[in-house]
């Protein structure tokens, strides 16, 4: 369990963090430096080797890990830094209420664009999808200034390729901002069945891949047999970008996250 490797305090942090949460209200929240939180950040990702702060509170969270953990006073331990007062968020109803809907309403529209990636694979017809030819396919690297700068990576790029037996095979480079290299690597049929995936990310451990247009691809990663992420790669018109639709499972609310890569290969 990655919650394991964590002490109380960063447990704490990254349970703020999956709540929506931003550093500076964490702080707040906890009484704190902003530097102290980026600090603790650090420190969680180090053990447990996942190179998103985010993708990591919303992994432990889909391990039911705030469920065992107390909730927590603040920390004002001396070696803390400045102090800053307890808040919280004020929100009226209007704006909870729309909070809940949107990002609901968004997430089930990608899911029935996706054909319930996590629902029993059906067989696809093998000329349905012209592999070969989908703009899908080549080398596309991640724009790192899009993602949050205290888990930004160094870089990121995905390769995807057509194999044959109308087999996908996809391979995923990470380095992380400390140097650390990751990398996850799956062949897979775009029936939706799962496949085990090779490397050394220890947050999942198989792939499964549907494809719904030539230009769409819906791939759904789980560890353990429990579906982590489901992710919606579209190409634009001119095949020179392409979007990551990110919807994360085992929140009662989902979340979702928005990435672009731009096509090197």
């Amino acid at each position: 369990m990655l919650a394991d490797k964590l002490n109380a305090r960063e447990l704490d942090v990254l349970r703020l963090l999956a709540e929506g949460h931003t550093i500076k209200t964490i702080a707040a929240q906890l009484a704190r430096s902003e530097a102290s939180i980026n600090e603790r950040l650090r420190d969680a990702r180090r053990k447990t080797g996942v190179g998103s702060s985010r993708e990591l509170a919303r992994l432990l969270g889909a391990q039911k890990t705030w469920d065992r953990i107390p909730d927590l006073a603040p920390d004002l331990s001396a070696d803390e830094g400045q102090r800053q007062p307890a808040s919280r968020w004020p929100r009226s109803k209007g704006k909870i209420a729309m909070l809940i809907i949107m990002p609901l309403i968004a997430a089930g529209s990608l899911i029935m664009a996706a054909d319930a990636p996590f629902h029993a694979a059906r067989p696809q017809a093998a000329s349905s999808v012209a592999a070969q030819g989908s703009p899908l396919v080549g080398r596309w690297a991640l724009e790192v200034a899009g993602v949050p700068a205290e888990e930004r990576p160094q870089r990121v790029a995905i390769s995807f390729s057509a194999q044959p037996g109308d087999r996908w095979n996809t391979n995923v480079e990470i380095v992380n901002a400390d140097g650390a290299a990751l990398h996850a690597e799956s062949t897979a049929a775009l029936d939706a069945a799962p496949v085990a995936v090779t490397g050394n990310m220890p947050f999942i451990d198989s792939c499964a891949l549907r494809q719904p247009a030539p230009n769409t691809l819906v791939m759904t990663l789980s560890k353990d047999g429990a579906p982590v992420s489901t992710r919606v790669y579209t190409v634009s018109r001119d095949r020179k970008s392409m979007t990551e639709t990110i919807i994360w499972a085992g929140a009662a609310m989902p979340k979702l996250e928005t990435n672009t890569f731009r096509r090197i290969g």
